[in-house]
């Protein structure tokens, strides 16, 4: 039985998210990568680094779909604010780094900021969730 129906969302968005990330590579930004003048050394970090965060958006999918069915929710409310930690320090990260970097792309990252703000949100909503014993 589903105990959070946030996690329950959160956890499909996750996936989603590690689906979409991962064919979004494969798509475009890899292939400009492969195509560039850039060394083999870099090509292969953006690969890996690329697909670290797919395989972090699956394992949190993993986590979250768990948590929805978990029976004591007090034991994983941890657990979600860690991820929900780690979610704002990773938008952080690309937020600073497009300002620093290319102040005019920042507009370019307004979708993923929503994305982010609206996964959070669900993670936030979800450990208000009080155990229905």
């Amino acid at each position: 039985m589903i105990k959070n129906y946030y996690y329950l969302i959160v956890g499909i968005l996750s996936i989603v998210f590690s689906f979409t990330h991962s064919w979004n590579g494969q798509a475009t930004v890899l292939p400009i990568v492969n195509t560039s003048s850039i060394d083999l050394s870099t090509k292969t970090t953006i690969f890996y680094v690329w697909h670290i965060l797919t395989a972090e958006n699956f394992i949190f999918g993993i986590a979250f779909l768990v948590m929805a069915f978990y029976k004591d929710l007090s034991k994983v409310k941890f657990t979600a604010w860690f991820i929900a930690v780690i979610i704002i320090a990773r938008w952080g990260v690309i937020s600073g780094s497009t300002l620093f970097k290319n102040i005019n792309g920042f507009t370019d990252t307004w979708s993923d900021s929503i994305a982010i703000i609206i996964y959070v949100g669900l993670i936030i909503l979800g450990t208000r969730i009080k155990d229905r014993t």
